[in-house]
């Protein structure tokens, strides 16, 4: 295992931006620019802060990044990834119904990283639970991916970690 991970994963809602993507907002999206974000009801589609300066940290310092997530509303997703100019950091897009782990199996076999070379952040317990089983460090985002929950899961990805919860 690597001290730094080769791979980070993130689910997509209440984890890179605070809503479900199949509830809240609805598509078409309109790109005002690339920190705003609207629907199709004029209402502006928010994301959590500090999420692209942590794509492009990540990105700069040569790590790849994935997406994994189990929303039905795939098409609205890459939407909004693409309106929120993130798609040209994602290296693995994983976005559809069905286990965490189907998507995991997917990445790794696409990116040939072992599971303890990569990292995932998601809200969902049982997804943190299911994805740690294959030996990927895996950490519980309560509140949204922020500077100090990156920190947080690299310490733990370094120290042997593999969730916390």
């Amino acid at each position: 295992m690597a001290v730094k991970p080769k791979l980070v994963v993130f689910d997509l809602d209440y984890t890179l931006w605070p809503f479900w993507i199949d509830s809240h907002y609805d598509a078409p999206f309109t790109k005002i620019s690339k920190t705003n974000v609207k629907d199709c009801h004029g209402k502006q589609v928010p994301f959590y802060t500090d999420v692209p300066k942590i794509l492009q940290k990540l990105k700069t310092d040569g790590i790849k990044i994935g997406v994994a997530s189990r929303t039905s509303s795939t098409i609205e997703a890459k939407e909004l990834i693409k309106c929120f100019e993130w798609d040209k950091y994602f290296d693995y897009v994983q976005i559809f119904p069905g286990a965490k782990t189907t998507h995991f199996n997917n990445i790794r076999r696409d990116s040939g990283i072992d599971y303890q070379d990569m990292i995932f952040f998601d809200d969902e317990h049982r997804n943190i639970r299911d994805v740690s089983k294959l030996g990927v460090t895996s950490f519980f985002v309560p509140q949204g991916v922020q500077n100090e929950v990156i920190r947080c899961g690299f310490e733990n990805h370094k120290n042997g970690v593999k969730h916390n919860i």
